[in-house]
């Protein structure tokens, strides 16, 4: 499929800090980018900065009716002060306290705002600040369609890659599955625990958490469900860990690090998400729902308290026949972190 390809060529250029091209738009990102960069992408030094409206609400910005639409992109007019510096202040919030900016700033009408809502939703698919430098009719090294990020996100193309027995702590008689697409960067999981009996597996949808799962981070409980999921599924007779390559509810490592440094500034989890710019819970659950169907499910019970994966796996033609609370008790460091899933993200505790 040529539009997945386009969009892993385009995704490696944004990695890179190279241009790329949507639509109408030249887009050269601001996180991956210097200024060299920028001085080759506009000599001119009229190239606006793209935001997203979470982000444009922080910055008090003026004029701005398309900020009541988190997602909307919103386009902030080259001033001679914003070089690039001022534009990654702009464009990353945990800097906000080291680095006062100045101003003011205008924002004015958004250029191609599909080609711009399409940018932004494809950095967030990356793992990117959303937010570019843009030139509309300007030159990128890679160009790519909506539909090319659509392609991307096809949960379609995943496929079982391999298979192996797995004993693993908790439930020695285990099977691991690991799943890809073609150009996907990373590898799904599924722990298959004990033998099939007829019955709907106890499932478990686990968002891979590398602070929580391998280093033991006390600032969320993902470590623990993860090792008491595996537990409960073993003494259920039989079941499945899905292990979804989704950091961070999906924003990535970098980003939820990120989002803790403002946790630290004392936002909570779903602030921090969305003054970044992304959305509170960016995770696609027809990945899981992909990988319950290769592996001849569907019909589960649902190990969780989060109504989003019950609505997710069933709006993806996986029946949840019951949902089976998961909750352990908090601790210190992630006490409020856990109220903020209850109070503001709708989980069942």
């Amino acid at each position: 499929m040529g539009e997945a390809k386009a969009a892993a060529r385009a995704a490696d250029a944004l990695r890179r800090g190279w241009p790329i091209r949507i639509g109408a738009l030249a887009l050269l990102p601001v996180e991956t980018a210097d200024p060299v960069r920028l001085a080759a992408f506009d000599p001119d030094d009229t190239a606006g900065v793209l935001l997203s409206a979470g982000r444009a609400v922080t910055l008090k910005l003026a004029n701005q009716i398309e900020a009541a639409t988190p997602d909307a992109p919103v386009f902030v007019e080259r001033a001679p002060w914003i070089d690039f510096a001022i534009a990654t202040a702009l464009a990353d919030p945990q800097l906000d306290l080291a680095t006062p900016l100045k101003g003011p700033f205008r924002a004015v009408a958004v250029p191609s705002p599909a080609d711009a809502t399409a940018a932004l939703r494809f950095a967030r698919i990356v793992g990117m600040l959303p937010a570019f430098f843009v030139i509309e009719g300007g030159v990128g090294d890679v160009v790519i369609a909506a539909d090319d990020i659509d392609a991307h996100e096809d949960a379609a193309r995943l496929s079982i890659a391999a298979r192996a027995h797995l004993p693993v702590a908790g439930a020695e008689d285990a099977e691991i599955v690991a799943f890809r697409t073609p150009e996907g960067p990373g590898e799904h999981i599924a722990l298959l625990i004990g033998d099939p009996n007829g019955q709907p597996p106890l499932v478990r949808l686990h968002s891979e958490c590398l602070t929580g799962d391998a280093l033991g981070s006390l600032k969320c409980d993902c470590g623990p469900q993860l090792h008491a999921a595996i537990h409960a599924i073993e003494a259920s007779g039989w079941g499945i860990l899905l292990y979804l390559r989704q950091e961070g509810r999906g924003i990535g490592l970098i980003n939820k690090l990120r989002a803790y440094a403002l946790q630290d500034q004392g936002f909570d989890t779903v602030d921090a998400n969305t003054r970044l710019g992304f959305a509170i819970d960016a995770r696609d659950f027809g990945v899981a729902a992909r990988m319950l169907a290769l592996l001849g499910q569907d019909r589960v019970r649902l190990l969780t308290n989060n109504p989003q994966k019950v609505a997710g796996l069933e709006a993806a033609g996986i029946t949840v026949v019951e949902r089976v609370a998961h909750a352990l008790p908090p601790n210190p460091h992630n006490a409020r972190y856990l109220a903020t899933k209850r109070d503001r993200t709708g989980h069942q505790l």
